[in-house]
């Protein structure tokens, strides 16, 4: 008589579920990735600031209706720049200006039209601010 154990038999196991789930994996990754285009040179954008760090001397108000605003004077630009010109002057005769120019803020609302905001750069110029610092809200 024979008493050794019965030859087992190797387990039914399937690899077939585990490809599957690899597969489903490749394409949910192959969806969900980002697929961008590579940039073409290297660039270093701004980063925003906290608005105190940010504020200069002057701060300018542009809203969204293209409307400016500097301190008690409201209007369009006719009407605007003509103070902030008086104030920086009045500036400059307190400090030198020509060592260490004036920083003028500009705080614009995020629905304020881009062309409004092109065109104001020009008259910052030529009011002497060579420098205008956008304050954005940082994400």
């Amino acid at each position: 008589m024979d008493f050794s154990p019965p030859p087992r038999r190797p387990p039914n196991v399937t690899l077939l579920p585990m490809i599957n789930v690899v597969f489903l994996l490749l394409i949910f990754f192959l969806l969900a990735a980002k697929i961008a285009p590579p940039e073409p040179f290297a660039t270093d954008p701004p980063e925003a600031r906290a608005a105190e760090e940010a504020a200069g001397e002057f701060t300018l108000f542009l809203g969204a209706d293209g409307q400016l605003g500097f301190q008690e004077a409201t209007g369009d630009a006719a009407a605007v720049l003509p103070a902030l010109a008086s104030a920086r002057a009045a500036f400059c005769d307190r400090t030198d200006c020509a060592t260490v120019p004036p920083r003028l803020s500009l705080r614009a609302d995020r629905a304020a039209p881009a062309e409004a905001l092109a065109a104001l750069l020009p008259q910052f110029g030529a009011l002497g601010f060579a420098r205008v610092d956008l304050i954005a809200t940082g994400s």
